[in-house]
């Protein structure tokens, strides 16, 4: 089954969806990325390019390497463009409605063969696959951020995913030079399961005023020596999937330890997000990152 991979496709041309499609391109997939409007394909492309740019300036990529793996990207806003691809899978927003609406919308216009995946970072892979007409050819294939630079790639099985879907998704996986992981279907899986509590207690400890940001972040960086402090991490994830991830814990384990910090939804409530709008526990509109808090 892995060697009928050939043609990827890619719903979702935001940050992850644009780092798959760039690392599927860079290591000869050819890749539909598909999205709603042709602004966000075209921003998608333009991270790619940007990005690709940079490690040929870094000698990480030659320039031919860069144009060929450009020239394998194609864009589309339906899903009809999708039906020759033999791995479609979904970068869509942290949110289990309109993923599933993707999957039971997505369905009709694939060929039956295609095997199905979502970049979920927390969402349970059995029940996104219940709304398809191929669970058995469905998996999570969670990648890290920043997609081109990081090596893990988390391998979710749902309840009824097959053993050559996981071997066709592990041999996927392999080609494009990373490592799997392989994660049984619980909320979060392995590493957010582990990471987004503690990025929860750290904004605790600012809510509560043990330390200020930038103490909190100093902290973990010099006194556990992680290369970015907890909450500069969660301004590069994004709050709002912070909270998302926190809540499908709290929600899934019901366990009162994964609440999220009333100020975390503070800030998504507000709309300061992180990096991406400019505000969260930093504002980033001036040349250096100034702590809000």
């Amino acid at each position: 089954m892995d060697g009928q991979i050939r043609t990827l496709g890619v719903i979702g041309a935001g940050q992850m969806g644009s780092g798959i499609a760039h690392v599927a391109a860079a290591a000869g997939f050819d890749v539909v990325l598909n999205d709603l409007s042709a602004d966000r394909l075209n921003a998608g492309l333009a991270t790619i390019n940007g990005t690709m740019t940079r490690l040929v300036k870094k000698g990480g990529m030659t320039e031919e390497a860069r144009a060929e793996a450009l020239s394998r990207i194609t864009t589309a806003d339906s899903f009809a463009a999708l039906g020759d691809c033999d791995l479609v899978i979904e970068a869509a927003t942290e949110n289990e409605a309109v993923k599933r609406k993707i999957f039971s919308t997505l369905c009709a216009s694939l060929k039956p063969t295609t095997l199905l995946a979502s970049n979920t970072s927390s969402i349970s892979i059995t029940r996104l696959a219940s709304v398809t007409d191929r669970p058995e050819r469905f998996i999570g294939i969670h990648f890290m951020n920043p997609v081109p630079r990081m090596q893990l790639v988390e391998l979710i099985r749902g309840i009824q995913t097959v053993p050559a879907t996981f071997e066709a998704a592990k041999g996927f996986i392999d080609r494009l030079g990373k490592t799997p992981t392989v994660s049984e279907d619980f909320p979060a899986f392995i590493v957010n399961r582990i990471l987004l509590p503690m990025i929860n207690e750290a904004v605790y400890v600012l809510h509560e005023g043990v330390g200020s940001v930038e103490a909190i972040d100093t902290a973990m960086k010099l006194g556990a020596n992680h290369p970015m402090g907890p909450l500069q991490l969660a301004d590069f994830i994004g709050l709002d999937t912070c909270l998302a991830v926190m809540q499908v814990l709290y929600e899934g384990l019901a366990d009162s330890k994964y609440r999220p910090c009333p100020l975390l939804v503070k800030y998504v409530e507000a709309g300061w997000l992180g990096r991406k709008t400019q505000r969260g526990f930093y504002d980033y509109r001036g040349e250096i990152p100034i702590p809000t808090r």
